[in-house]
Parts: C-alpha cells; structure tokens; sequence
C-alpha cells in the first residue's frame, strides 16, 4: 500500500545524515515518514464527502557545536535532501548555543526491536466506508423516533510508516495503523435538544465495534440528555466518567513533564518522592503492550523505552523527560521524548455501578467544557454536564454547571478508580471518584 519500502526511506534518512555530516554538521538526526488514509462522512444517508490523504515528510535537525537548525521537505530526491540539509545548517548558523541540545546519549540508543504488531491493513474502498458510515447513521436514527437529526457519521482509516536516524549509527523503522468510525446526532423533545456522539477506533478493522453498535451508542446517550436541567451550588462527591477521566491524570503527566518543570509551569514542582496520590494508586508506562496506542520500543530520540512505575503507591517516582529537558534538569531522559507510553492506573473496583454505590448522592461528570485548568497552581474551574446520582442510582441529566477545585486537592481526594477503562483510549484509566468538589448551577 506504500508507495516506498522501509529500506528506501533507511536510505532517504541515511543520505540525510551523511550529507549533514560532510557539511560540517556536529551531530544530526533525521525522521522520514510516510502516511496514506481515507476520511468518508456522511449525513442523513447522503454522503457529504470522501478524502483520500497521502502525505510523506523528511524532517533534519542539525547541531553545529550546540547550536541547532532544522528543516524539512516532501522531497525525497537527493538534490532535494541536499538543499534541505543545507537549510538546517544555514539556520543554525543563526541559533544561540544551548547547553542543553544535542542528540541523546550513545549509550541509551535503543538495540534491541520489540514485536509490537501495530500495523493491520484495512484495503477498504470508498464505497465500502460509505456504505459502513451509512450503516452506523440508519442504526442510530432507527432507534427512537426523538432522534430527529444528525451531524453525521464517517469512518477513517490511516496507515504510517517512519523511519528514524542520528549520527550514533541508529537507524530503525516503525509502521502502524489507526482505523476508526464515529456517529453523532440530534435529539429534540418538548423541553429542547441535545446532541451527543460516540466513536471506537482500533489498529485492526476487525477489532472495531460493529457500525450498528455505535450508531446505536450515540443514540442512546444523546437521548439520556433530554430535560436536562441544573443543580444548586454545593460541594458534592464528583465521579468522572470513563470519556473523561483520562483528563486528569493528562493533567499529571502535564505536572510532570520535563518541559513544564525546567519552566517552572508546573503544579508539581519538586514532587519527586513526594506523595501525590492516594496510597492505594499507583501509575505505570508499559510501553510494549501489543496493539497498543503508545507502545514504542524507541521514543522519537531512539532512546530505548522501558517499563516503569512513574508514581507507586501514590508517591511520584519519576517524570517525563526527554534529553533536552533532562539536561535542563540536570537529570538523565526518561525515553519520553515525543510523550508518554501506555499510561495505567490501578483500580478499586469492576464497574462504574460500584462507584456510583460508593459515592451514594453525587455528580457523574460526562462531558467537560472550557480551559480552565492553571498548570501553574493547579486551580481547576471547568464546565460540565452529566447526571444527578441518589443512593447511588442516576436520577437526571444535568448541564449548565462549573465543577471546581485544587488539582492537587482532587488527585489526593481520589477514593476510587474502576475497571472500565476505554480501548480507544492510549491511557488506561477508568472511571474515577473525587470525594468532594465545588459544583456551581443556576
């Protein structure tokens, strides 16, 4: 399905090295990708649109000394991968020195490849995912006849390919696929109208919920929303929804990442061995999981990556590091450069029912909206919608309110996470219960 072999783009990315190194280049690295990918929507069983995407980059950074320039081009004919060399080069003679930049350390080159089996081919027409997107509409505009309008569903597909090289003699490729298919509609009843949505995703075609299934998805949970109304401001227990509860933990990997700490943007300044979360939660980087969406064996520096513990029984063990933030740290990479890897976090129980008993009388927050999350102090002020929750039972919808806290007030205050978690989502973390927040309504 590629229009090149991993070992053309090897080659691509090797010329790519070896002329930076002739031009006078210190050190180099270089990323050659390839990507192709169809996007089909429909609306109202018409169909809206079909796009068909082939991309393909070579991306060099070159250090002179410790200065750095980068430049990219979609060419990958030699002259072309001369001139974008040279490029780099050129910039770089106009760049600051900076202690910190440079190529990762030798000896944390990845040199061992782990089988992580993320490519599966979807050969998949245009006209086979029309009629797929159609399918997932019918289904949910067939189930209730207050589902009176849609936004559409569509099914895509995407297939990459990447290879990455630096002048420590690492050269090594990846590929993958991330094949998904979404749905959302309109409900309206004699109190107004919501809409809502629901989607899966899955490397393989064959792993993705049946279109009927999610059209019928979508349907329901925009139906639950109607005659929605508001609650009286009071502090409440607040149970995170499993759509949603990987946003805070993002929050944590956000405190924690290298780049928000040598800034000093971050809530959780100086938090190694410090306790951050309940001693009974613990967070993990797996990642070589199969299929999974952050599995890695390299990060984009081709520092080999490696399970670990990042926060065990609730106290921080390590951060998020790439070398440059490392060296601003004055600490080794993590193999985090380009982000985090399959982030998990333990559970208390099996199901979203056991929190909602847990917490007796409460919110279940499904959707969040807004910004209002300071990385800073940790001030956490979002609006919300879900449902009111007695003796553990959902009794309405709700919308039109602001949840508010600490984040580091709602990490402590955790008192139960459960064993739902969603397999689109490249972070396992399930349903999540929060002892007590601010929630304002009309």
């Amino acid at each position: 399905m590629f229009n090149h072999t991993p070992a053309e783009l090897k080659e691509v990315c090797a010329l790519a090295l070896e002329m930076a190194k002739q031009k006078g280049a210190s050190a180099a690295e270089a990323d050659v990708s390839e990507s192709l990918g169809q996007n089909v929507q429909v609306r109202l069983q018409e169909i809206e649109h079909i796009e068909h995407q082939q991309d393909k980059s070579l991306d060099i950074t070159v250090y002179v000394g410790q200065s750095k320039g980068r430049a990219s081009t979609a060419d990958f004919s030699r002259r072309a991968v001369e001139e974008t060399v040279q490029a780099a080069l050129d910039i770089a003679k106009y760049t600051a020195q900076d202690e910190a930049a440079g190529l990762a350390d030798a000896e944390l080159m990845a040199v061992t490849p782990v089988e992580l089996d993320k490519y599966h081919e979807w050969d998949l027409s245009g006209e086979a995912a029309v009629e797929l997107a159609l399918r997932a509409e019918a289904a949910a505009l067939a189930l209730d006849t207050r589902i009176e309008n849609s936004e559409g569903a569509g099914v895509h597909t995407n297939h990459y390919q990447f290879v990455y090289g630096n002048s420590h003699g690492f050269l090594q490729h990846q590929d993958g696929t991330r094949h998904s298919a979404s749905c959302s509609v309109v409900a309206a009843d004699e109190h107004g109208m919501q809409r809502d949505y629901w989607y899966d995703m899955a490397r393989s075609a064959q792993e993705l919920s049946s279109m009927e299934e999610i059209g019928r998805t979508a349907a329901e949970r925009t139906l639950r929303r109607l005659n929605a109304r508001s609650l009286p401001t009071d502090r409440y227990p607040v149970l995170f929804d499993t759509t949603v509860a990987s946003g805070i933990i993002g929050h944590v990997v956000g405190g924690l990442s290298g780049a928000a700490l040598y800034r000093q943007n971050s809530f959780l300044l100086d938090s190694l061995g410090k306790q951050i979360l309940p001693d009974f939660l613990s967070l993990r980087e797996e990642p070589h999981i199969p299929r999974a969406w952050g599995s890695s064996w390299f990060d984009a520096e081709g520092v080999a990556t490696v399970p670990r513990f990042v926060i065990e029984n609730g106290v921080v063990q390590g951060y998020f590091l790439s070398s440059y933030s490392a060296r601003k740290l004055g600490m080794q990479t993590t193999g985090n450069a380009g982000g985090a890897h399959n982030l998990i976090l333990n559970t208390t129980c099996a199901t979203q029912a056991d929190l909602l008993k847990q917490m007796g009388s409460g919110l279940l927050v499904t959707e969040l909206m807004g910004q209002g999350v300071n990385m800073l102090t940790g001030d956490y002020s979002r609006g919300a919608a879900g449902f009111w929750v007695e003796n553990g039972v959902i009794q309405y919808p709700v919308e039109e309110i602001t949840i508010a806290s600490r984040l580091q007030d709602m990490l402590l205050n955790i008192v139960g996470v459960a064993d739902d978690a969603l397999r689109r989502s490249s972070n396992k973390v399930g349903s999540l219960l929060v002892s007590e927040m601010t929630v304002a309504g009309g």
